[in-house]
């Protein structure tokens, strides 16, 4: 995924085409320049390794209440000033505790977890480009299923060529203005959107996260035109997962975002059309709860990432109404 230009390596895999000097590294700390060739630094090096429920990456239509492997190495191709994991995905790659995890060893390791499926995750797994899809490769043809837990921010070519291996995501849109991106997260939003539907249009299951930050992308305008995008675009049941926000990094100075913001944004989503609208990182009423798209009857209910009851089973059908829920469930 690189372009050599001179000395310079012309990286391909995200929309920032980073054009790294000999001995450098890209936005992302995790590609560099050795010697003309691009080098992932990070390549079977993760710096974090966990069993986790599904719910938590959060995915709620798939495979609901299954242990998950999730697998994460450092760096990121976004700076965002809100980051919630920056000792890994903002620190030096090089500096950064890891361990070796070959692709070729992923598989049992989930299977001796009991985990049916994997997950890349934590920090941008698409920056670890290389790896990602080695262990997707790997996971596949011992049967295992793949999830990226993602920000999105990857061109569509390298994206394509990773979707025969990918089951599932959940993609992060930060906020629906180009703005926002460019001042927290020295990235853009288009990219990002053009994920969403380059995933869905491969058949992956997709689900996506917002993370509300007080003053920055609370407005009901954002969650109005978010939403309505989701529901021209993507589709009325694509799950939404609406986050609270808590201070972190270099956004330290701002409040934890108020739960009657979430539940405002709830609402306006629902009021755009959307089926499946989660609160997440808040007690909230029904804010995990799964509902059926046709008769509203509750078919699964969480708490704290933890599935309490299931209705639908591994059909996906309503009991109360025959309906097909959106999801993979079993």
């Amino acid at each position: 995924m690189a372009a050599q230009t001179a000395r310079r390596v012309v990286c391909s895999v995200c929309p920032k085409r980073c054009r790294i000097p000999p001995g450098a590294s890209g936005a992302c700390r995790a590609r560099i320049n050795l010697d003309g060739r691009l080098v992932a630094a990070t390549f079977a090096r993760p710096c974090a390794v966990h069993v986790d429920p599904m719910e938590k990456k959060p995915l709620f239509h798939f495979f609901p209440g299954s242990p998950i492997l999730s697998i994460g190495a450092a760096g990121c191709n976004l700076h965002c000033k809100n980051c919630q994991n920056a000792e890994i995905s903002q620190g030096n790659p090089e500096e950064v505790p890891s361990f070796e995890l070959q692709p070729c060893d992923v598989p049992a390791l989930a299977r001796r977890h009991g985990c049916g499926h994997v997950a890349y995750t934590y920090t941008e797994p698409l920056v670890s480009y290389e790896y990602t899809r080695a262990c997707c490769a790997a996971a596949r043809e011992a049967g295992l299923r793949n999830v990226l837990v993602t920000a999105g921010y990857i061109n569509e070519a390298p994206l394509r060529e990773l979707l025969p291996l990918v089951d599932a995501a959940n993609v992060d849109i930060k906020a629906f203005s180009d703005a926002f991106y460019r001042e927290v997260c020295e990235a853009t939003l288009e990219p990002v959107l053009r994920t969403v539907l380059t995933l869905l249009g491969a058949g992956v299951h997709v689900e996506v996260t917002h993370l509300v930050i007080p003053t920055l992308n609370d407005t009901d305008e954002q969650f109005s035109a978010l939403s309505g995008w989701l529901r021209e675009r993507a589709g009325a049941e694509v799950p939404l997962h609406v986050s609270r926000f808590f201070p972190q990094y270099r956004m330290a100075h701002l409040p934890p975002t108020p739960v009657a913001t979430l539940l405002r944004a709830r609402e306006l989503a629902r009021a755009a059309g959307l089926k499946h609208v989660y609160v997440g990182n808040a007690e909230a009423p029904d804010g995990e709860t799964t509902c059926c798209a046709g008769c509203g009857a509750r078919v699964v209910q969480r708490r704290r990432y933890t599935v309490t009851e299931n209705r639908l089973g591994a059909s996906g059908l309503c009991p109360a109404c025959g309906r097909r829920a959106y999801g993979v469930w079993g």
